[in-house]
């Protein structure tokens, strides 16, 4: 059952006041001129070391995410240019296709929702043609194996990423 709309409205005020309650404790007030120098150089230096970590955990997310994007773009062409290469495989195929989109679309706005996309999505660039029945099964095999490879290196890079 919903609290009644007064309770509610107290609720929310007691929420309001906690949360900014907790940031004027976070906030630093007033001079620090009663607290030693080195102690303030130490907590500078401190802060720096930080920024630098933040930085190069985002630039190693970044690079991973990127990296990952591209590849999952390069497969879906590769997969695309796979079509026709069987009528039992088909269906498979159009699977794997929308899966491989709907990862790289999970890179994508996974680095759009941290701000390190790229202002244009990349494209990947000319597909191989497969003319022949033997030459669509031969890169299906290709395709499929390597494909198998990047996402066994990408689970583990990501694995990596997730470790504390």
């Amino acid at each position: 059952m919903s609290p009644e709309p007064p309770l509610l409205s107290v609720l929310q005020l007691l929420l309001w006041h906690s949360a900014l309650w907790m940031v004027q404790e976070a906030t630093p007030l007033g001079s620090a001129s009663s607290l030693p120098q080195s102690f303030l150089l130490k907590c500078l230096e401190q802060v720096r070391k930080i920024q630098a970590d933040g930085a190069a955990l985002q630039d190693r997310l970044t690079g991973c995410l990127s990296q990952l994007h591209s590849g999952l773009l390069l497969y879906q062409g590769l997969l695309q240019a796979l079509a026709g290469i069987s009528p039992e495989l088909a269906p498979t195929l159009d699977m794997l296709q929308l899966d491989v989109t709907d990862f790289a679309t999970n890179i994508w706005q996974q680095m759009e929702d941290l701000g390190v996309a790229p202002v244009v999505q990349p494209t990947h660039g000319p597909m191989p043609t497969f003319a022949s029945a033997f030459q669509r099964r031969a890169g299906g095999v290709l395709v499929a194996s390597n494909l198998q490879r990047f996402l066994e290196l990408a689970y583990r890079g990501l694995r990596y990423l997730a470790e504390p």
